[in-house]
């Protein structure tokens, strides 16, 4: 595999289990393989083989600057979006579902399917240069999965979730702490102490009380969600998402018609 496409590395240091995101260099951006080696990784965590934690981090000093926008070149109609968005919620459903806690250590940027992800985790915790939010209104031209969308509401509220989706903009580790998404904001010098802590803290409790716990919030946020066919296949049919890519990949600034 070539450097460009990245990796995702699998660790098990003890009862826990660490996976890094291994693409500095775009922002730990995910690749179709990365998503790949994700799920490989998340359908090996199983509590009866010791593992009691994950964690989830990203190489250098981002944690996932969303997917690869070039893959998207490859689209030609609305259902290919649609592919994609069921493609990326097999994954986040996976991660949610994993019958242990899981972990997300923020620095940098979590954006767009990397914001899906961290949304998916039991805890974040994250650096004071952390930023968070899905500015694909004032880039890209796609959008979220109504599950996408149910878990950021369910975190962050409607009014901060039209801010991230409609505005457009992306907000900070302060911002996110006083919304509860974030647990702790930790210094860089300290972040590695402070997850070994918080990793032993929920490996010493009880696994069925909290896998049992955890199973019951994601069902209370399923049961919010209705299908969102039709409205991705308006955003990734529309000539916008086909602008939004290709001046993504030019660096130049869209053109958006509406249409």
């Amino acid at each position: 595999m070539s450097s460009d496409a990245g990796v995702v590395h699998f660790e098990r240091r003890g009862a826990v289990a660490f996976l890094t995101f291994d693409r500095p260099a775009a922002r730990n951006a995910m690749t179709w393989p990365m998503y790949e080696q994700l799920r490989d990784a998340l359908t090996g965590l199983v509590p009866e083989d010791g593992v009691r934690v994950a964690v989830l981090r990203g190489a250098g000093r981002s944690f996932i600057a969303g997917t690869d926008i070039a893959q998207f070149t490859q689209f030609s109609t609305g259902d290919d979006g649609i592919a994609y968005e069921q493609r990326l919620e097999e994954i986040v459903a996976l991660l949610e579902a994993v019958p242990l806690p899981t972990l997300a250590v923020i620095e940098g940027y979590a954006v767009g399917g990397g914001l899906a992800l961290a949304a998916a985790c039991d805890f974040r915790i994250c650096t004071p240069d952390a930023r968070f939010g899905v500015p694909i209104a004032r880039t890209v031209g796609n959008c979220l999965s109504v599950a996408n969308v149910a878990r950021l509401v369910a975190h962050l509220g409607p009014a901060r979730t039209k801010t991230l989706l409609l505005a457009a903009e992306l907000i900070d580790a302060d911002a996110a702490h006083v919304a509860g998404f974030v647990k702790e904001i930790v210094e860089p010098a300290e972040i590695d102490t402070r997850v070994d802590a918080l990793c032993q803290q929920l490996a010493s409790h009880a696994p069925i009380t909290m896998q049992v716990s955890k199973e019951a919030i994601r069902r209370v946020i399923a049961a919010t969600v209705s299908s969102s066919d039709d409205l991705i296949r308006r955003a990734y049919g529309s000539r916008d998402f086909h602008e939004g890519v290709a001046a993504f990949v030019a660096k130049r600034a869209p053109q958006w018609e509406g249409k």
